[in-house]
Parts: structure tokens; C-alpha cells; sequence
């Protein structure tokens, strides 16, 4: 691994922290405007990565089905284009519904609920976060009895276990918190999180098989960024952010920074050679 090369990359792209770790070690730690290892920063779309994970919790607590129909929580969807949207098109972005709820405009799940179904369910990746807040709606009923919100499931479900703290979530007008975006962490919190999903990735597999419609994305997690080596996949999120898994490394990596021109693989070329 090259962390000089790497973090030159960083610094010309408005760094804020790169965290490297190999196999445990912490290979190189930098920080830059303004930031340091006690200040959290903005997940932005990098949230997205938690939820393909806390899907599997949830299957495997036997509170849903990846391929279970939305229909069968929500009996309004069980009409026209709706009827067959499932929870793992939801997670992958392959629903039908359209591009939005990005960024201030994530809605609640009530008008989540409410979208419209575009393309056919499973034939088209459209990027948005409208998805993730109809299947937060999903969850939450399915968490009803138990009475916990799916932040709170993934905090206790996921996070607890493996000593990670979320310092803070975005709260929308209803009160709720959203899932496309929204935890503020620190970097080395959010290694944590990479940690754990490096050392799963086998009960994880599901979050990073891709669909027909997009190959380059799974549950929440993009694949893929280089032809070589196999197995990279990483969480994403406006500005650079990003959490690098590399098992041909034993390698998690965290970036924060604020820049709308980083590329991940032009990153990791410089990391990787």
C-alpha cells in the first residue's frame, strides 16, 4: 500500500480525515480543515451502508424477508406497479421509484409511502433516497411490537455490539429520523463499522451482490471500483466521503473530505500501486 501517495491525493481534494488501517493497525492518520479525532462529520449517502446490514439483523431475528413484497405490510401496494416491489429492490435501488429525496428533501415515510411507481420493479438502478424511506417504513412496523425505531434497532442490533457510537442523526419535521442520510461520526467510529463489515463480509454477501439493472451496486454498498483486486466495496456520500473495504488488504479505510470532484478509483490506484 502506498499511504503517501494516497493521502497527496486527499490533501489536493479538501481533506478532512483519512484514517488507513491494516489488519488491525493503524497505518496512517491525518486530518485537515478543521477536523480532528474527537469532531464527527457528516455521513451524507455513506448512511446508506447501514441498512443492507441491519436488513440482514432483521431477517435473521425473523422480523422480515429480503424478497418479501412491500404489499405485505402496506395493503395500499398492492395495487398496479407497486403490488411486486420488493424489500431488496428497495435496498438496491432497483424499486421503480423515481430519482429524489436526497439530501433536506428526504421525505417522511408517510409520503415515501405515497410515490409513485415509474419503471418497472428490478429493471432500472435509480439513484435517490426515497427507497430507503419506504423500507424505513417498513421496518419500523415490522419494530412496532418491540417498540423501537429502525435507528434504534441498528443501534442495538449492529452498533452496540461492536462498540460504535453515531454522535448525532438528522431529524426530519415529523420528529423521525431519515435512512438515506443523516449520522454524524467520527472517523475512527466509522472504521469500527468498516472493521466489523471486513471481518462478516462472509455473512454480509448479500449487501454486495449487484442486480441485473446496476452490477456496480448491492444493499446500500457500491462495488467494484477497480477491476483489480477483487472484492473492493465502499460506502459513498456527497462531497468524497467514503469507507474503503479491500479484503486483498485486510484494509478498511475512511476518508472525509469536501470535494465534488473525487474519484474512488483514482484514490485507490494511488493507494493500491
Amino acid at each position: 500500500m502506498q499511504p503517501t501517495a494516497a493521502l497527496a491525493y486527499a490533501e489536493r481534494h479538501d481533506l478532512h480525515a483519512l484514517l488507513i488501517d491494516v489488519a488491525g493497525t493503524t497505518l496512517a492518520e491525518h486530518y485537515g480543515g478543521g477536523y480532528d479525532v474527537k469532531k464527527p462529520h457528516a455521513l451524507y449517502s455513506g448512511t446508506k451502508s447501514f441498512w443492507g446490514v441491519t436488513a440482514l439483523a432483521a431477517e435473521s431475528d425473523g422480523l422480515l424477508k429480503l424478497d418479501e413484497r412491500v404489499a405485505t405490510t402496506f395493503p395500499a401496494w398492492r395495487d398496479d406497479r407497486h403490488a411486486t416491489v420488493t424489500l431488496r429492490e428497495l435496498l438496491t435501488l432497483t424499486s421503480g421509484i423515481g430519482f429524489g429525496g436526497l439530501g433536506s428533501a428526504v421525505p417522511s415515510y408517510e409520503k415515501a409511502l405515497a410515490s409513485p411507481i415509474k419503471d418497472d420493479p428490478g429493471t432500472k438502478f435509480t439513484y435517490g433516497g426515497i427507497p430507503l424511506q419506504v423500507f424505513g417504513a417498513v421496518l419500523a412496523a415490522k419494530l412496532k411490537p418491540q417498540r423501537l425505531t429502525p435507528h434504534e434497532y441498528l443501534e442495538t442490533r449492529v452498533l452496540a455490539p461492536i462498540g460504535m457510537h453515531i454522535d448525532t442523526w438528522k431529524t426530519l419535521k415529523d420528529g423521525t429520523q431519515p435512512l438515506p442520510t443523516g449520522a454524524f461520526v467520527t472517523a475512527r467510529e466509522w472504521l469500527k463499522y468498516g472493521r466489523y463489515v471486513l471481518e462478516n463480509r462472509a455473512l454480509l454477501t448479500p449487501c454486495f451482490i449487484g442486480t441485473t439493472a446496476n452490477p456496480r451496486y448491492g444493499l446500500g454498498w457500491w462495488l467494484a471500483p477497480l477491476d483489480a483486486p477483487p472484492g473492493i466495496v465502499h460506502a459513498s456520500g456527497s462531497g468524497g466521503q467514503a469507507l474503503y473495504i479491500i479484503p486483498s488488504e485486510n484494509a478498511v479505510v475512511v476518508k472525509f473530505g469536501q470535494s465534488n470532484s473525487w474519484k474512488h478509483d483514482a484514490f485507490l490506484k494511488r493507494l493500491l500501486t
